[in-house]
């Protein structure tokens, strides 16, 4: 007996210590540890997500108590009631602001109290309600936010298409117009004295004289449209291959659009040819026996091995019933020596006569 008596001691005393560990952890956890606590409750009116049992209570960020106990409004679900403990000297009055705060990275939540001190009644612990919205998280926050956006979008979507497509049209209008505004301006810059627009020099294409008639007229009226054309040439300035600027050419313009050019000189050169027979205008195209259809191929400089000008038309006769009679393929280069305004303009005059009296000879013949 006496060799068991001392483990028996040693055994009291171990339970002891572990009951008073036990004991100091509940009294530390359900009291609140040292100094004298009162309780609160708290009654939030919505979630609280993440609160815990032992979460702490802060007053104007100092911590002076924690979280007791939790539970869901009997009368209430959507609410959530809590115990609060929290130190008897904290400053708690009946306009105490309570809250829920979320700390850390991880985002902790916590109690908050903001007010002063009030009496509460005996035996009955003071309830602080909390504000509405105090529970909610930031990522609920978030997502009302969001929710709200997507309510305005949706009950607007209707007037931001036709806003959207309203830019669409005002941006295609500026793509489509982008040759006038730029004229827009540079007349406002001309009004203001902004600048000084340099002085453009027009050249004419000269009409062929001494074509004929060579023994055969034309036996039928004949009109002359203005002539297809690439949208490269359709254009008042001076062409080149290969593409670019030239010296000197800066302030070139022809007398009219290419296409319109070649025309009122075809239209010239005819006449010069056979005035009695001369062709028809374009607005009189439907009275016509035949019309001479040209599609320009070529009018241009070319600038790669022996520089010249060239010429390059497509022509086809076709009468009232739009039957292609004759078709016709006409080139021609002349050589250029200088590369200048006034030699380029020489060049095309001689290139053009021989196209002229080529095509001239042609349509005789076939109509």
């Amino acid at each position: 007996m006496e060799t068991r008596a001392p483990y028996v001691l040693i055994g009291s005393f171990v339970l002891a210590a572990i009951l008073a560990v036990f004991g100091f952890v509940y009294w530390l956890n359900n009291t609140g540890g040292i100094g004298p606590r009162t309780n609160y409750h708290v009654q939030f009116q919505g979630p609280v997500p993440g609160l815990l049992v032992g979460a702490g209570v802060l007053f104007n960020g100092i911590r002076v108590g924690e979280v007791t106990q939790l539970g869901l409004a009997p009368d209430n679900p959507r609410f959530v009631n809590a115990t609060i403990s929290v130190a008897t000297a904290t400053p708690v009055r009946s306009d105490t602001k309570v809250g829920l705060e979320f700390q850390g990275l991880t985002g902790v939540p916590v109690v908050t109290l903001e007010g002063g001190v009030i009496v509460a009644k005996s035996g009955e612990p003071l309830t602080l309600i909390a504000e509405a919205g105090a529970g909610q998280s930031m990522t609920q926050a978030a997502r009302d936010a969001l929710r709200r956006v997507d309510t305005v979008l949706e009950d607007n979507s209707g007037p931001l298409k036709d806003t959207i497509a309203n830019f669409k049209t005002f941006s295609d209008g500026l793509a489509r117009n982008t040759g006038k505004i730029d004229g827009i301006l540079a007349g406002l810059e001309k009004m203001t004295g902004g600048g000084t627009p340099a002085q453009k020099i027009t050249y004419d294409l000269r009409t062929p004289q001494n074509l004929g008639p060579a023994g055969k007229t034309l036996a039928a009226s004949l009109a002359i449209p203005e002539p297809t054309a690439v949208a490269m040439l359709q254009t008042q300035r001076m062409l080149f291959a290969p593409a670019g600027d030239r010296p000197g050419f800066g302030e070139f313009l022809w007398a009219d659009s290419i296409p319109k050019l070649v025309q009122a000189r075809l239209i010239d050169s005819f006449e010069n040819y056979d005035i009695a027979h001369a062709p028809l205008r374009t607005s009189d195209l439907g009275q016509a026996d035949y019309q001479l259809l040209i599609d320009i191929r070529r009018f241009r400089i070319v600038t790669e091995g022996e520089t010249r000008a060239e010429i390059g038309l497509s022509a086809r006769i076709v009468d009232k019933n739009g039957k292609v009679i004759a078709s016709r393929l006409i080139e021609t280069s002349e050589k250029l020596d200088k590369v200048e305004p006034a030699a380029a303009v020489a060049a095309f005059d001689a290139a053009f006569a021989r196209i002229v009296k080529e095509l001239i000879g042609w349509t005789v013949q076939a109509v």
